[in-house]
Order: structure tokens, then sequence, then C-alpha cells
């Protein structure tokens, strides 16, 4: 019989409306070995999170997550609230021992995602399983990019450069959020973005990044209060309030392999929707990809004749590419959501089978260390940081 898994999401908004998808997905697209229920859905406005309730198929709405996470009936916790919440809400519910997936960043400091993680640890001895969301690893091509590379495909890794860019700030009439104050965000461009392209590097060419140097920018330093909500606190005057996170961060990495990486996060990049770029080159050729044409990835082969090279597309469509099978034939494209189920399945599939689902927590706690890093180096006008440095100097 399919086991089933009732699963509690903590949060809502943007990426809660991204995770119901996911959770109610996946198990009609896929065959897993469990069944994942959408018991209930936790907020802090009860008339709002109820709305969310209906809107995205879950049977209940609750506004208390420490009562929720108690209940013996919840299998799974799913953590979709600002960063400030993170490491109370995931250590609770490990303790608990419910199952955790929570949203990336892991936390918002080095010291927090170090619990986390240590709770994890504890956990997993009792068969108690924690995932962060990194979910752009979920995406088809990236997969396969990762699969090349580890197949020696661009040869020695030389060189990557990493961005992400999107320009949903450049409008100065966008209202002060949570995203930009620092107590509930943590950072802001560095961390709500940067963590991506910094995992993304991790995860495709299987090197750490050990040394950072980098500035990070505010670039607005003001915005209007959204006076028919809820106020963000620390207002800058009557009617604005202080932006107190970074809005574009550009650093340099030195993974371990020896190779450097450049890495750009803007919200401030013009034109610029969504526009997650990674190119890896090395000896022997080069991988590319762009969110913003997520269905593909492009390969220089340097093997090709002369008069025959440049990058060339591939459709990363076909059943034999990484979670397609389940879905259309080739060339009947995917989007940003289905990340979200395959987000599900590899973390139910982990959970039935007793395994550890990846990215874990201690993988989120390594990208928290570097985003650590580049704080520390733009504090010490861009001066090279070692990540372990910095988290030392951090505790």
């Amino acid at each position: 019989m399919t086991r089933t898994l009732r699963v509690a999401m903590i949060g809502h908004g943007f990426m809660g409306a991204a995770h119901s998808v996911g959770w109610r997905q996946a198990p009609r697209v896929f065959d897993l070995p469990g069944e994942p229920e959408m018991a209930v859905i936790v907020g802090r406005n009860a008339s709002s999170v109820r709305e969310a309730a209906h809107k995205w198929g879950w049977a209940e709405a609750a506004t208390d997550w420490r009562a929720v996470v108690a209940r013996d009936d919840i299998d799974i916790v799913d953590i979709v609230t600002p960063g400030d919440s993170h490491a109370a809400i995931a250590i609770a519910a490990l303790d608990a021992g419910k199952h955790v997936l929570c949203e990336k960043p892991l936390a918002n400091t080095v010291d927090e995602a170090e619990a986390m993680a240590d709770a994890a640890v504890r956990a997993a001895k009792r068969g108690v399983r924690s995932m962060v969301g990194f979910t752009y690893r979920r995406v088809p091509a990236v997969m396969f990019l990762r699969e090349l590379i580890a197949e020696g495909v661009v040869g020695d890794v030389q060189q990557v450069r990493a961005a992400y860019r999107q320009d949903w700030l450049v409008d100065r009439s966008v209202p002060l959020a949570w995203r930009l104050q620092k107590e509930h965000a943590g950072s802001g461009a560095l961390g709500d973005i940067g963590a991506h392209i910094v995992d993304m590097t991790q995860f495709v060419t299987g090197s750490r990044v050990e040394s950072v140097s980098g500035a990070l920018d505010t670039i607005v330093r003001e915005r209007p209060l959204n006076v028919s909500g809820s106020e963000p606190t620390g207002t800058a005057g009557s009617n604005f309030g202080a932006v107190t996170v970074d809005d574009i961060a550009i650093f340099t990495g030195r993974l371990s392999n020896r190779a450097l990486v450049s890495f750009e996060a803007s919200r401030f990049a013009t034109g610029r929707k969504n526009a997650l770029t990674i190119e890896v080159s090395g000896d022997k050729g080069a991988l590319a990809f762009d969110m913003e044409d997520l269905n593909s990835l492009n390969f220089y082969d340097r093997a090709a004749p002369e008069d025959r090279r440049g990058f060339t597309k591939i459709l990363v469509t076909d059943g034999t590419h990484p979670y397609i099978k389940a879905w259309w034939p080739a060339g009947h494209l995917l989007g940003y959501e289905h990340g979200f189920s395959h987000q599900v399945v590899d973390l139910v599939t982990a959970i039935v089978k007793g395994a550890d689902p990846q990215p874990s927590f201690a993988e989120g706690l390594s990208v928290q260390r570097v985003l650590a890093a580049v704080e520390r180096s733009n504090q010490n006008e861009s001066a090279w940081v070692h990540v372990a440095a910095a988290v030392e100097t951090s505790a």
C-alpha cells in the first residue's frame, strides 16, 4: 500500500503558491512511493490563510505553527516563511519527529544555519529527513548540465560565470517589504537570489567556494510604506521606511579546484526579469544555461572541426533527460513551476526509502557560510576572505 504523508505548510505568499503547485501536481504526474496529502496551511492572518487554503487546495487553515508542528497527524513540515523564522520552525519540527523542507536561504545567519544543520543530524539518527529548497537544481537542463560536467564533457573546469539578475526594484515607488529589511530577510539580493547561484555553482561543478572577494550596495535606501497592509518596522520618516539590505552583490569566488568564479546578484538589472545564468568553461568545452530559456543548454565542443565550432543548442525535453519522462513528448516545454513538483518527487521518494534527500541542511549551511564571507569582504574593502575564517569570526 502507498504510504500517506500529511503535509503542513508554514507560510504562504509567492513561495506558498509555488510549493502548493508542487504538492498538488507531483503525485498526479509521477508514480510516487508515498502519497502527499495537503493537510494544513499556516499563516498569521486568519482571513488570508483561509483564502490561501481554499485557492491552493489545502484541507485546513491555521494560525499557530507551534500547535500544528506538535500534531501527531502531521508528517512533513514545509517552511516558506521569511528567513527570520526558519530556524525556530525547522528545529521545533525536527525535534518533534517531522520531516522538513525549508526554503532557501537556510537561515539569516551562520549561527542559525549551524543550529539547523545540527538538529538535522540529530533527527536523521531517528529516521527524520530534511531538505533545503534550492529548487533550480530540479530544472532538467540544470541537472543535465551537472551530469555532462561529471562525464568530463567540458574537461577540467577552469572558469565559471554565474549571475542572477532581476529588475523589480528599479521602480523607486515599490513599497518597503520584509525582503528589504535585514531583521526579516538577513540580506538582500545576496541571500535571496545570490544563494541560488552559489548553490548552483557548487552543485554543477562538484567544487566548493573556498574564498571570496566582493562588494554590496544599496541603491535605494528609503522606500514608501505600504499603508494598505501591515507596515514594516524601522521607519525612516512618516511615510518612508529604511531599506537595510543590499540591492546588488558582485563578488569573485575561488573554488576548491582553484577555478575562479564571477558572481552577480542584482535586483536593479533593468530589463532582466528572472535571468539566472551560469556558464562553465573547461579545457575541452563549455556549457551555458539561462533560466529565461530553461528548456535548453548551450554546448561548445573544442573537439569539433575548426570550421564548425560554436555553441550548439540542446533542447532538454527528451524522455532520457532528468524528470522529463513523466511529462510530455519531446519538444513540449516545461516551466518554472515544474521544479517544485520535482522537489516533491525527490523529497517523498527519499523519505519513503529511508534516504537523506539533497540538498541537505549541511549544503544549505555551506551556502550560508559563503554569504557570510561575502558580507565580511564587503566590510573590509573587498579583501579576500576565506569562507571558514568568516564562519569562525561570525560565531
